[in-house]
Formats: C-alpha cells, sequence, structure tokens
C-alpha cells in the first residue's frame, strides 16, 4: 500500500525508493587516516613508525593523500615535520585550499594525543587499499573476461602479475622523479657500504664474485657452451654453494634433466662419491657412513627443483612468482633456454620464439627482482672453427636477442674436451682437470676469464685453488717445465682416471 508524503501530501512509490543498505562502499578507515596524519605532525616517532608502510595512494580521502604526500616530501629533505611546516609546503604546492586550510590542518593534530598505536593503525590503513586494489583488479579481470577477442592465457598471466604486485607490495607507478630515484639509489649505495660481502647472491667462485660482486637482482644471466663442456655441472655446483654455504633460497627448473637425477649430482658433489657408485648403490661401509652424514647438509639446503619437461614461459612465470612469495627464493636457474616453448606469446619461427623467452626472462627478473640465470646452447660453429675453440657472442643459438637482453652472458670452455693439454697462453699452462668461465659481455662491469678447477668424476666446480696441497704446490713449482712437466693426478700418485668424463 502506498503511503502518503507527510509534507507534500503525494503518494510515494516504495519500489523507486533506492536503499542505501544494499549499496557498497570501498573500504576505507577515513577515521584512522585522520589519526595517523595528526599523529604523524604532533610526534616525530609516528613518522619514523608509518613512513615506509604507507604511500600517498593508500589513503582514501584525497586530501588525505595530499598531506600524506607533503609529509613525505619532507621527511626525504630531511626537513622538519609539524604544522606548520606541512601548511607552508602545502600552500607552496598551491594544495593548502584543496586540503581545507589550516583550519583542517589543526583538526586533524586534535584528533589524537600522541603516537601510540599508530603502526597499527596504518597497518589497517593498508590494508583497506589493499581490499581497494583487489576489487578494482577483479573488476578488470571480470570485464577482460567477458570480451572474447581476449586471449585466455594473457588475461591469465596478466592477472596474476597484478595479484603478485599487490602481494610483494610493489604496485606498478607510471613514473617516479629523480629526486625519488636519486634518494633510493643514496639509500641503496648506503647499505652496500655497510654491508659485509658482497652486494649481490654469492657463487662460491671467488674470482668470480670479485668480478660481479655477486648476482645483482633484476640481472638475466646467460651461461653458454657446448654440450659436453659442463654447463649442468657447473651451475649444480654454483646452486649448492648458494644454498648451503649461504643459506640463499634457489629454484632450479631442469627441462633437460629429472630431479632425482639432478639431486644425485649433487650428493655426489658434496659427499665424493662417484655418480656411478650412486647409482649402482655399490658402496663400502666407510662410503654409506659418508654418504649418511654428509648428505644431511644438502638435506637442510633450500633448493627447489622443478623438471616439467617443454615448460612453457608463462608456466615458469607462474612458478617463479609462487616459489619467491612462497619460499623467498633468491635464485631462478633454467637448464636450458632453448628446450623451453614460448606458448601461444611465441609465433612465427624459432628465432622469433627464442626472441620471445628471452626478452620475457629479462621482464622475470625484473618483475621479481632477483637474478635469472638461463643456460644455452652454442650453435656448431664452434666444432668448426679452426684454431682456437673458445666460444664468441656471435655462437649464441638460434637468436641475436639473447645477447641483446642480457645482462650477462658467459661461456663455459674446456680446451681439455678438444684433446687439449694445454692453455692457448703465453705460458702454456697444463690445462687437465680445468675449465675457464669467459664473461663476454658485462653491462654493469668488467669483462674476464676465469679459471675453475673441474672434478669430472664429481661433475663438479670449484676454485682452481680448492683441494691442492702446499706439498702438491711445491712438488709442482719443483719440478714443472714445459717439456717434462708432472700432470696433477701423476703428483698426486694417483695416474689417470677413466670416470673424469665431462658433464
Amino acid at each position: 500500500m502506498e503511503k502518503a508524503n507527510t509534507f507534500t501530501g503525494k503518494k510515494i512509490d516504495k519500489a523507486r525508493i533506492i536503499s542505501l543498505e544494499k549499496g557498497k562502499i570501498p573500504p576505507q578507515a577515513v577515521d584512522l587516516e585522520e589519526a595517523v596524519l595528526g599523529a604523524m605532525m604532533i610526534d616525530k616517532k609516528g613518522i619514523d613508525d608509518v613512513i615506509d608502510i604507507l604511500h600517498p595512494d593508500a589513503f582514501y580521502d584525497t586530501k588525505h593523500q595530499e598531506v600524506y604526500r607533503v609529509i613525505y616530501e619532507l621527511f626525504q629533505n630531511s626537513q622538519p615535520i609539524d604544522l606548520l611546516t606541512v601548511s607552508s609546503q602545502l600552500r607552496k604546492n598551491a594544495k593548502l585550499d584543496l586540503v581545507g586550510g589550516d583550519f583542517y590542518l589543526i583538526r586533524l593534530t586534535q584528533k589524537v594525543a600522541s603516537s601510540a598505536h599508530i603502526e597499527f593503525h596504518a597497518r589497517i590503513i593498508l590494508q583497506k587499499y589493499i581490499q581497494r586494489r583487489l576489487i578494482s583488479i577483479s573488476s578488470e579481470i571480470i570485464e577482460h573476461a567477458y570480451d572474447e577477442t581476449s586471449d585466455v592465457f594473457d588475461l591469465l598471466d596478466e592477472a596474476e602479475t597484478k595479484l603478485f604486485e599487490v602481494t610483494q607490495g610493489n604496485l606498478k607507478k607510471s613514473s617516479e622523479g629523480a629526486g625519488d630515484l636519486v634518494a633510493q639509489a643514496l639509500k641503496k649505495i648506503q647499505e652496500i657500504g655497510n654491508k659485509e660481502g658482497m652486494s649481490g647472491l654469492e657463487t662460491g667462485f671467488t674470482k668470480l664474485d670479485a668480478l660481479t660482486s655477486g648476482w645483482q637482482p633484476s640481472d638475466l644471466i646467460i651461461i653458454a657452451a657446448r654440450p659436453g663442456m659442463g654447463k649442468t655441472a657447473f651451475v649444480i655446483s654454483m646452486a649448492k654453494n648458494m644454498a648451503i654455504d649461504f643459506k640463499h633460497p634457489v629454484a632450479l627448473f631442469s627441462l633437460e634433466m629429472s630431479s632425482v637425477q639432478l639431486i644425485t649430482r649433487m650428493i655426489s658433489s658434496e659427499t665424493g662419491l662417484t655418480s656411478e657408485k650412486l647409482r649402482k648403490g655399490n658402496l663400502a661401509a666407510h662410503e654409506w657412513e659418508q654418504l649418511n652424514v654428509k648428505v644431511k647438509s644438502l638435506s637442510d639446503a633450500p633448493i627447489f627443483i622443478d623438471d616439467t619437461p617443454a615448460l612453457s614461459i608463462f608456466d615458469l612465470r607462474a612458478k617463479a612468482r609462487r616459489l619467491v612469495s612462497q619460499h623467498g627464493v633468491k635464485i631462478i636457474i633454467i637448464d636450458y633456454l632453448q628446450l623451453m616453448t614460448a606458448g601461444n606469446a611465441g609465433g612465427g619461427n624459432r628465432e622469433q620464439e627464442i626472441s620471445t623467452i628471452s626478452r620475457n626472462l629479462k621482464a622475470l627478473a625484473k618483475e621479481l627482482s632477483v637474478p635469472v640465470i638461463a643456460l644455452s646452447q652454442l650453435s656448431r660453429a664452434v666444432e668448426t672453427r679452426g684454431g682456437s675453440k673458445r666460444p664468441l657472442l656471435s655462437d649464441l643459438r638460434e637468436s641475436g636477442a639473447i645477447e641483446q637482453d642480457a645482462d650477462i652472458v658467459s661461456f663455459i670452455f674446456r680446451p681439455e674436451y678438444y684433446g687439449m693439454t694445454e692453455w692457448d697462453d703465453d705460458d702454456h699452462t697444463p690445462c687437465e682437470g680445468q675449465g675457464e668461465f669467459i664473461v663476454a659481455k658485462h653491462r654493469n662491469g668488467g669483462l674476464e676469464n676465469i679459471r675453475l678447477k673441474f672434478t669430472g668424476h664429481l661433475a663438479k666446480f670449484s676454485d682452481l685453488e680448492e683441494g691442492f696441497s702446499s706439498e702438491f704446490q711445491s712438488k709442482m713449482n719443483d719440478t714443472f717445465d714445459p717439456d717434462a712437466r708432472i700432470e696433477p693426478k701423476d703428483a698426486f700418485g694417483l695416474g689417470n682416471n677413466d670416470d673424469d668424463v665431462p658433464f
């Protein structure tokens, strides 16, 4: 039944009345925003507690966004922050009237008596902001999902990327001012200066770490070689060093070998027992004891192996995001690039597909802010080249885009593989049991050829000095001459070992 309006006497149609109770208001906490801003203007401690938690967009009220932006600006310039300085800066920015003038600022400071609980309040504000972002992202996903022309895999990747950004708190910005970037760079330089050791992730190879200062976040590192040179052996040795010695969580995507084969190689390298013995289980009593004792450190290591065959770049990105988010993975290793697929994003010929994969690996390194290492095959041009078989950048297989996208391009070279007994240097030093890590491109540093020790039967690379006793070094120095040199194994009295086969 329709009722008459008390004031006009007209009948009211209930069906046309909008019920506010059924409407939806974006998640917000305006009262807490007022309390946080007020506390920041009356107590310096409140600024220190909040400045790293919130950013201007986290505030729902646009007035509060402008006030916080000014507070942040004053903080970046090491200026005092109080009611007067905030008011003065807002006036200078022509935003004072927009926020409601001095009266509104005074009102904010009267909302609170101290900065007690300000961090708790700030985190609630951030939670409300994240809820609003999730609503916005979900709306975009729904809208695009209804578009029949959208590629479903591109849509899925875009959705996961945006959700990962929210999870990490690294929401995309359209641009950043030079002032902010300089401040960030100076802060990073100061942190590096105060930090002991490397600025990046240590590999366990002394000379390589000295050259690169460790693998740097956001870098794409290509390690290329011909089959049999020891690409997988190198990254296995490196991953083991990083996870066991430095406790860096490592993700290894193996497209060529199974996860059990990879971990068996790591066990061989860690215990000193050959892979052949481990495969056959033909161990003596003391070797079983050696295995059980030394494998403990490997079982506790933060190493995550994924052996999905023919992995697409789309699946890799999804898996990598989860590993970084859930396990705090610090470095991603792919063995190897040419076995990956570009999925629907590839198109065209194989060269274009490799270009797509390479470009996406670099984008992944930047997105996750972790170094990404991809192994790569070299073309057969190395084998047909006369004279030195050292690889060149032009030998990168299937795509020049690999060289363009990579921050570091390196090669593994073992002259012993080609039947050589000496290095092609001026001293003609022996090359048995050695390999060379050649840094051919280094976007942010120098180039160098780093020699490493290679133990074939253990599939292990290590520092060249490692494992050589002072007695052996003395014997080498006393007896060496170019025409009748003592080979390393002869000096140890071991003779030739047929188990030293390349990996």
